[in-house]
């Protein structure tokens, strides 16, 4: 079922997952059991059944612990990875079947910020030519002039001095190359961007200047943001809407300020107590039990049932399905569903 309930989204995706082999060869398939030679294939199920919707204009964060398939939907989407199953849609059009030619004007439309900003500049090529580069590929024909004068705008829109544009990434701290890496998904006038943590590698002196500068490209040039972070905090700060993923399921969706101040997932509300409150005299963190199933092998049921406390012989049996709750809010959890929290 669909994710949420925002009209026609700009970016959709609908029952969404992404499965990665884990024996390659054919030995590697075999096994030994019983007494008798099987060929078994192994997976790991990074993402699992994702359905959601991002309205123009919005910024919505996608949240969870390491593993859960935060970046492996980013990629999904930026088109890095090909799905197992399920469908990408971008304005009506889907995009995930689409190569070649037919790829390109989407390519332009939708960029991405990558974490590392130490990993996604090219160390050989100037600013200049890393600016220049998506220019060139998506404006064909355009004077070398215009060029030039496009990618001195967009440096100076992210308060990097045009002047600098001739020296290499090493030249630059890491504030200075993540603006560049903004810069760059800037200079081919995208309307969406997803952005991997992309303030995660940075020291946090300089995560509020990136977040600002990205919140000023947002109301400047209307862009639609799809953020991973697992920083909460930043969330307030930056999104519009939250995603809540757990093991590459999508556990809880809903508006900022409603995810704040009525968490309804166990798992999301786990979370949230996690985060630091200076005004909390007797913090009141909830400590998950158990350990996280492992992605080769999914549980039956919800993939939750072993670390949450309030599961049942039904949780065990049936998978959770996200269910509208009065206040906006979509949520998969059957104690939801049954009031059984309190």
């Amino acid at each position: 079922m669909r994710g949420d309930d925002i009209g026609q989204p700009l970016l959709e995706i609908r029952h969404l997952e992404k499965r990665f082999a884990l024996d390659q060869g054919f030995l590697e398939t075999l096994r030994f059991r019983k007494g008798h030679i099987t060929r078994e294939r192994r997976e790991v199920h990074a993402v699992n059944d994702v359905s959601l919707g991002i309205a123009r204009g919005e910024a919505l964060c996608v949240v969870g612990e390491s593993g859960c398939g935060k970046s492996t939907v980013a990629r999904l989407i930026a088109g890095l990875l090909t799905p197992s199953s399920g469908s990408v849609h971008y304005d009506g059009t889907r995009i995930d079947t689409l190569s070649g030619r037919a790829l390109r004007p989407f390519r332009r439309k939708m960029q991405m910020i990558f974490q590392n900003p130490y990993a996604s500049l090219n160390p050989r090529m100037t600013i200049q030519q890393t600016l220049e580069e998506p220019v060139r590929n998506h404006f064909h024909g355009l004077p070398r002039a215009q060029v030039e004068d496009k990618v001195a705008e967009v440096m100076r829109a992210v308060g990097v001095d045009p002047n600098w544009a001739k020296r290499y990434p090493h030249e630059f701290s890491g504030g200075q190359r993540q603006r560049i890496a903004i810069a760059r998904a800037l200079t081919v006038d995208p309307d969406f961007v997803v952005a991997d943590e992309p303030i995660s590698a940075l020291d946090v002196s300089i995560q509020a200047q990136v977040l600002n500068l990205m919140l000023e490209a947002k109301d400047e040039r209307g862009l639609t943001y799809l953020f991973i972070t697992h920083d909460l905090s930043v969330v307030q700060h930056f999104g519009t809407r939250v995603a809540v993923l757990y093991l590459g399921t999508l556990c809880e969706l809903a508006d900022t300020a409603t995810l704040f101040a009525n968490p309804r997932h166990p798992y999301t509300k786990a979370l949230l107590s996690a985060v630091p409150q200076l005004k909390d005299d007797h913090p009141n963190h909830i400590r998950l039990r158990g350990e996280i199933p492992t992605p080769i092998n999914m549980p039956t049921g919800c993939p939750f049932k072993s670390r949450c406390s309030y599961a049942n012989d039904r949780c065990g049996a049936e998978q959770p399905r996200p269910l509208r709750q009065p206040d906006g809010a979509l949520v998969a959890c059957h104690a939801v569903e049954e009031d059984r929290l309190g």
